[in-house]
């Protein structure tokens, strides 16, 4: 059955690479194009800030999917086959890519963008409320919280690594990636600056933050926050809480007047509404793993940001 199931997929993706109507399929895509696959639709906005129309670009990862329980199709793998850099996150964000390049093969370049950036390991937080003050402490199966994007300084070390690699693998073009780079860096300093001001609206006392799983580790750090607990037990949504876990959140939520639950958009609102019923808190729809779709409120990184940092501001002020 496994074979004939890996002989399967083989032929898709053949009939896939073999079938593909040239560059012309790419959107007009020349031959001196660089082929870019990007994995979320994070990613893939930041690459496309450098790298413009001169690269083709793909993004595995539909708007709205989550990394953490993504299940690759035959013609992602086949995407992955043709291209010439393929940009992830890192970090352990997507499990997913591992046996996709193996199933693909192909010569291109893998770039995991969390290297070179201090990762924070999983923050020791119990369910009651205990959290770590300060640095947090690592985790007992010694996970890293992939989720650096929340800091506008990690991506523009990101922004640095993209320009890179595509001045490397395409040195014909590295001026206007340089150029591009450098717009985009800007931008992202004045994000970093208007974030802090935003911020300074709330008071010290109710920076505290829940949220669904662990994402918030590097916003939190970088602005000021207290991270004082999650619905899920880990940095992935993989995971599922107890009924002691649950009483012991509320109790946290409840004893230290927490306001708001923040939740992602990509995973199911049901339990954060049930918590916020039951403790008083109100439950807010954030974007941390994917966009909105094109021309919603949350359609590029910078404007997913702003909008998140609307809805906390609004909801702890």
């Amino acid at each position: 059955m496994r074979r004939w199931l890996r002989w399967t997929l083989m032929i898709g993706i053949i009939g896939l690479v073999a079938c593909r109507p040239g560059d012309a399929g790419r959107g007009g895509a020349g031959p001196s194009r660089l082929r870019v696959v990007a994995t979320t639709s994070i990613v893939g906005d930041v690459v496309r800030q450098i790298g413009g129309e001169a690269i083709a670009l793909t993004v595995l990862l539909p708007v709205g999917a989550d990394p953490h329980a993504f299940s690759p199709s035959p013609q992602d793998v086949a995407r992955v086959a043709e291209a010439d850099v393929i940009f992830a996150a890192g970090a352990g964000l997507e499990q997913f890519l591992e046996p996709v390049l193996q199933q693909a093969g192909g010569k291109a370049v893998r770039v995991e963008l969390a290297e070179g950036i201090p990762l924070r390991p999983f923050e020791a937080m119990a369910h009651s409320g205990e959290h770590a003050e300060g640095e947090a402490a690592p985790h007992e199966h010694g996970e890293w919280d992939p989720h650096v994007w929340l800091d506008p300084g990690n991506v523009i070390t990101w922004t640095h690594t993209i320009e890179a690699t595509l001045s490397r693998l395409d040195p014909a073009r590295a001026d206007l990636y340089r150029r591009n780079a450098e717009a985009y860096r800007g931008q992202l300093r004045e994000l970093d600056a208007w974030i802090r001001e935003q911020v300074s609206q709330i008071p010290p006392e109710r920076r505290k933050l829940v949220t669904e799983h662990q994402v918030f580790g590097y916003f939190a750090h970088r602005y000021g926050f207290d991270l004082v607990g999650t619905i899920l037990p880990g940095v992935t949504t993989a995971a599922q809480p107890s009924a002691q876990e649950i009483a012991a959140l509320e109790e946290t939520i409840r004893s230290l007047g927490v306001r708001a639950i923040f939740v992602s958009s990509t995973v199911d609102p049901a339990l954060a509404r049930r918590i916020a019923e039951d403790t008083g808190a109100r439950p807010v729809r954030l974007y941390v793993d994917s966009l909105s779709e094109p021309g919603g409120e949350a359609d590029s990184y910078i404007r997913m940001m702003r909008y998140n940092v609307r809805q906390i501001v609004e909801a702890l002020r």
